[in-house]
């Protein structure tokens, strides 16, 4: 059994900052591409950031700049640091990570969602 557990959002001013964890538990022999997606009320899952295992990293247009997805290998974590929060940004976060288990595929899990609120 592979768990994904995220922590770290809340409320927050406009401008202000927050730092998202995510962290991978159970029978892992690898993690691949580890990911942030959100979902606002009313709008589809969206891409926020992702990272490669080897670190190469991506951005949605409308974040970069302004978050940096980092991850910690040894942990089986991935962050996301977000800075300069506008209220747009108010949505439900969600890990995303292509995990391969000591035995068996690799396969896609998601984590439960932490809600992320900027007030104006």
């Amino acid at each position: 059994q592979v768990q994904l557990v995220e922590s770290g959002g809340g409320l927050v001013q406009a401008g202000g900052s927050l730092r998202l964890s995510c962290a991978a538990s159970g029978s892992i022999f690898s993690i691949n591409d580890m990911a942030w997606y959100r979902q606002a009320p009313g709008k589809q899952r969206e891409l926020v950031a992702g990272i490669t295992s080897g670190g190469s990293t991506n951005y949605a247009p409308s974040v970069k700049g302004r978050f940096t997805i980092s991850r910690d290998n040894a942990k089986n974590t991935v962050y996301l640091q977000m800075n300069s929060l506008k209220p747009e940004d108010t949505a439900v976060y969600h890990c995303y990570a292509e995990i391969k288990r000591t035995l068996g595929p690799t396969l896609v899990h998601w984590g439960q969602g932490t809600q992320v609120t900027v007030s104006s």
